[in-house]
């Protein structure tokens, strides 16, 4: 075998990650459902909450200001996928220390399915690993909303 320099034999792509604040966001803190029900419906389109689901994630700082928000998905009428790898890959970028889920029910129930109630406990364990807090999962509807936090399920 040939004695090549490491980098000749050992080829690897550079990985870089970056996150860069743009603005300051008018949602200054995130301190309750209600609020983050209020922030979240400047984000969503209100045409698209009776259409199909939405996940986004609200990222917070230690002082549960909002620094950013993601769509993790969009699926059909009544359900939607999330890869929680994406998830924490955006709370890590954006270095912070919970983030609030959301997402919407065309159907306009706030009732939980089976399938929400798995995700949340999924996205919650990971969280853990990763020390980071999974503050509230929303389920929002054109009427109103369902807080995990609120009926005491986190």
């Amino acid at each position: 075998m040939e004695n090549r320099p490491t980098t000749e034999l050992f080829k690897i792509n550079e990985i870089q990650l970056s996150y860069t604040k743009k603005l300051k966001t008018p949602f200054q803190k995130i301190s309750s459902s209600k609020q983050a029900n209020q922030c979240i419906r400047q984000i969503i389109p209100v045409e698209q909450i009776n259409y199909r689901e939405y996940m986004y994630a609200l990222y917070l700082d230690n002082g549960n200001n909002i620094v950013g928000y993601y769509l993790l998905s969009v699926g059909g009428i009544n359900s939607t996928l999330v890869d929680v790898r994406i998830l924490m890959q955006g709370a890590l970028l954006t270095r912070s220390v919970g983030f609030v889920l959301v997402h919407n029910h065309p159907s306009g129930k706030l009732k939980p399915s089976l399938s929400d109630k798995q995700l949340t406990e999924k996205i919650k364990e990971a969280s853990k690993v990763l020390d980071l807090k999974l503050l509230d999962h929303l389920i929002i509807t054109e009427q109103g909303y369902y807080s995990f936090a609120d009926e005491g399920v986190l």
